[in-house]
């Protein structure tokens, strides 16, 4: 797809129009400021519902029937099932065999799982996908494909689109581990308990119909509820929903490498030369391998020093549940559970808070809690030396992965990257990132294992970790090492100029493109 490109603030060419409609361009972080009023579905009335509130209807068939599914439609789901997502597939089956074409599936993100939509993109049902792609759906992305253009948020930047009426869902599916008949539903209980269900939140408020998919019906109330009964059009009771096993995706497990526990280790020995690590602070680091060995690290050093947190960001695993047991931090705050314990913790912990985009990371907000911690601890496919970061495409610019709440989190006090030099002989820092999808500027520190690099802009860093002892170099350093190691820089990516998906910024702007490989 190609239309008109100008230059945005961050010196990339971006689309003024994505898929019809009017696109603006990045600005600058902070720049853009929204104007006018939130959107909002349309006035139900409950003489058009059960008195009784029972809901329940025969099939998924049935229920978009019944919810008026036509040509054109948004369709939204969500991904707290992560790889082990059974319903949306079976959304565009039951579209398929009603006929249905030329739908937007509008995902928070999706998975290998998902590859059979595939299918349902060749056909025509689905025209195109406004949603994180990993894996499958990336690739076909990636190759030209697709009709219409990708259009890749973070959570927090999906919840503002919907909010803001840039997105409008006409039916949201929303696949819940447990629901009474009226449409409260969790994700804590139930056969297929997966965690929270914040990610389907703004789907449930700001959609004009919405249908309740489940395997555990109970009676009401469904207690407790995570999304309210009263937003819901429809509840389908089906024989499974989900594999929760499969929420871990293979990486809650902490890395072995060598190379990568040294990293995890600089990380945390960096927190603490900073003076970040101090009682009352919080943290936040994923569910990878080296940011689950830098808690590790990290919970030592509490240990060893009678620090305690006051709150840690999740996504939660065992490792965190372990320190919220243990004593070692007030409260885990948690948008999504990456393992079984987490799941059972969030059901059984107090302490362990459900939360959900609009309080952690909406950008138009009376802000939020992501810009309230300490210290957080991300990944990324590239760095380059401007600081800049990039999260979906590899150095060959194919798109495999999604944002999440990456972008979100990039407003901490102090953000840190901790990632190998190299991966299969291919520098990760280069001169700059295929594609742009997190600022230099907001980005704090690079940890690799050939030394610490810490944005000129942060010299309060700088100062504070002169005497550390740890290997600090400049960002240029580093990269010149690593390519006299792996015989030089990355061949540059060998793409089209047909645009396949667009980058938004946690406002809505454009801050990059995708291209065809």
């Amino acid at each position: 797809m190609k239309g008109k490109m100008v230059m945005n603030a961050a010196g990339r060419e971006v689309l003024t129009e994505i898929n019809g409609r009017p696109a603006v361009p990045f600005q600058g972080v902070g720049k853009h400021q929204p104007g006018g009023y939130k959107a909002a579905p349309p006035i139900p009335s409950c003489a058009d519902y059960p008195q009784d509130g029972n809901k329940v209807v025969a099939d998924l068939k049935t229920a978009l029937q019944n919810v008026g599914i036509r040509d054109g439609m948004t369709i939204s789901s969500h991904h707290h099932f992560r790889n082990g997502d059974l319903v949306a597939n079976r959304v565009f089956d039951a579209a398929a065999e009603l006929g249905v074409k030329d739908l937007r599936w509008f995902p928070s993100a999706s998975f290998p799982c998902h590859a059979p939509l595939i299918a349902h993109l060749d056909s025509g049902v689905i025209h195109h996908i406004e949603g994180s792609m990993n894996g499958p759906l990336g690739e076909y992305a990636s190759a030209g494909r697709m009709r219409g253009l990708g259009v890749l948020r973070s959570h927090g930047g999906r919840y503002q689109a919907i909010q803001d009426g840039e997105v409008h869902i006409d039916i949201a599916v929303i696949a819940a581990p447990t629901s009474d008949p009226f449409g409260n539903c969790n994700g804590v209980t139930g056969p297929s308990a997966c965690g929270g269900l914040g990610f389907a939140l703004a789907d449930s408020q700001y959609a004009d119909k919405v249908i309740v998919v489940t395997d555990n019906l109970v009676p009401f109330p469904c207690v407790p509820w995570q999304i309210m009964g009263n937003h819901v059009d429809a509840v389908v009771v089906t024989d499974k929903i989900g594999e929760p096993e499969k929420i871990v995706s293979g990486t809650t497990n902490i890395t072995k490498s060598p190379d990568r526990l040294l990293i995890a280790e600089l990380t945390a020995r960096f927190v603490e030369a900073a003076g970040i690590l101090r009682d009352g602070f919080s943290f936040q680091s994923g569910a990878g391998g080296t940011s689950l060995a830098f808690a590790i690290f990290l919970r030592d050093m509490m240990r060893e020093k009678g620090i305690r947190a006051r709150f840690v960001r999740g996504g939660s695993t065992q490792y965190l549940v372990d320190m919220l047991e243990e004593g070692l931090t007030d409260y885990i705050l948690d948008g999504q559970t990456f393992d079984l314990a987490g799941v059972q913790s969030m059901r059984d912990n107090t302490h362990h808070i459900h939360t959900n985009p609009f309080v952690s990371y909406n950008y138009h907000n009376k802000g939020n809690i992501a810009s309230m911690v300490d210290v957080v601890v991300l990944g990324a496919t590239e760095v380059d030396v401007h600081f800049n970061a990039n999260v979906v495409t590899h150095s060959d610019g194919r798109l495999l992965h999604g944002i999440g709440g990456w972008q979100n989190c990039l407003f901490s006090k102090c953000t840190i990257l901790p990632i190998p030099s190299f991966r299969d002989r291919i520098p990760v820092i280069v001169d700059n990132v295929t594609t742009l999808c997190g600022p230099g500027e907001l980005i704090d520190v690079i940890v690799t294992e050939r030394g610490i690099a810490i944005n000129p802009l942060r010299q309060d860093l700088i100062g504070a970790t002169r005497h550390s002892g740890l290997p600090i170099l400049p960002i240029e350093d580093i990269k010149r090492e690593v390519e006299s190691i792996c015989g030089g820089a990355p061949d540059k990516p060998r793409c089209t100029d047909n645009v396949i998906a667009a980058i938004k910024w946690v406002d809505g702007t454009v801050i990059d493109v995708v291209r065809q490989v």
